[in-house]
């Protein structure tokens, strides 16, 4: 058995029986990414609605579409689900619908993030948006960090130490943009030269997991000196190091912006929905962006923000600095099939 469906049949059990759970227990199931949630807003929702809050977390969003598909999107209620993905889960079928009538707050989004991706206005209310780059230590890389090149093509110091978000969107999405190629490209040749990057530097990889935003972070025991990393991300790690620096890479990035949805086989639906306005009250939000350390794209929570948050570079980063960065755009069949294929052949 391969690793890869070894990894997704263990998930598929594990949360077998927390959906077992959580059904005899009407609680609200909530899949989303570690770290990406106040508890403190989940205990404030569950004491004024009585409804309970369960999260289940996942460390990718490929990991998150298989998991998905291993349970044809059954056993949650809502879920945290990137732009891209969202055309293809609502076309199977296995997302409610949402508008101002069943979420009020909608109100407050910015227009612009509720239709920024396919499907999106319909199936999703905008969470947070932000950029992909490289997190690195100051105080253990001898260079200052600029390029992908960089954490791609490591100097032989670093070998050993550096990580990659095992994502193949992101991953191979990072090596296009380092070659000066789109990160939606379907070149078949950009695409060889992408793989063979990601290849020459496999030895070099210490994991391709996601790194934990806790005491216990490999980049602050220094196992791992520089990373892909999400822009807010790094603002939780300064809190135990300020050695720990974010750079947009100057070929750009990925722009992003994550979405809650509802699931249609959720036997909960209409406390789902309360659960994602409840979020979206404007001073609720604001609590949320200053936790998570991300943009908010509820535009009366913003106008909340101190004037530090909202002028903060790395959660808010200028139009220059985004310049060279993309969205994830729809690929046709063959490129995600090519994609996946890159991606098994790297990490497996």
């Amino acid at each position: 058995m391969c690793l890869r469906k070894a990894k997704v049949i263990t998930l598929f059990l594990l949360f077998t029986a927390v959906f077992a759970q959580a059904a005899e227990s009407k609680e609200l199931v909530f899949l989303n990414w570690p770290n990406y949630m106040d508890p403190e807003i989940i205990a404030e929702f569950e004491q004024r609605t009585g409804i309970a809050v369960k999260q289940s977390y996942f460390d990718s969003d490929t990991a998150r579409d298989e998991l998905l598909l291993e349970t044809e999107g059954k056993g949650f209620d809502v879920a945290l689900i990137n732009g891209a993905s969202i055309r293809i889960l609502a076309k199977r079928g296995w997302l409610e619908r949402l508008n101002e009538s069943s979420v009020p707050n909608l109100k407050h989004i910015d227009p612009r993030r509720r239709s920024e991706f396919e499907k999106a206005e319909d199936f999703g209310v905008p969470y947070f948006w932000g950029t992909i780059g490289i997190v690195y230590r100051r105080d253990l890389v001898p260079f200052a960090v600029s390029s992908w090149m960089d954490l791609l093509q490591p100097t032989e110091e670093l070998h050993g130490k550096i990580s990659m978000i095992g994502d193949s969107a992101d991953m191979i999405g990072a090596a296009l943009k380092a070659l000066g190629y789109s990160l939606n490209s379907t070149n078949e040749d950009e695409m060889k030269e992408a793989e063979a990057l990601l290849e020459a530097q496999a030895p070099a990889v210490n994991t391709y997991r996601y790194l934990s935003l806790n005491e216990d972070s490999a980049l602050l025991n220094g196992q791992v000196v520089m990373s892909m990393m999400y822009n807010g991300d790094t603002r939780m790690l300064q809190e135990y190091n300020d050695n720990i620096a974010f750079v947009l890479p100057k070929e750009g990035g990925n722009i992003w912006t994550d979405y809650l949805s509802v699931l249609s086989a959720s036997p909960r639906k209409a406390e789902a929905k309360r659960f994602i306005n409840f979020l979206n009250e404007p001073e609720i939000a604001a609590r949320l962006a200053q936790y998570v350390y991300y943009a908010t794209p509820n535009l009366a929570a913003e106008a909340l923000l101190p004037a530090d948050f909202r002028n903060d570079p790395v959660i808010y980063p200028s139009g220059e600095a985004l310049e060279n960065s993309e969205a994830y755009r729809r690929l046709p069949p063959r490129a995600h099939k090519n994609r996946a294929a890159i991606f098994s052949r790297i990490v497996y």
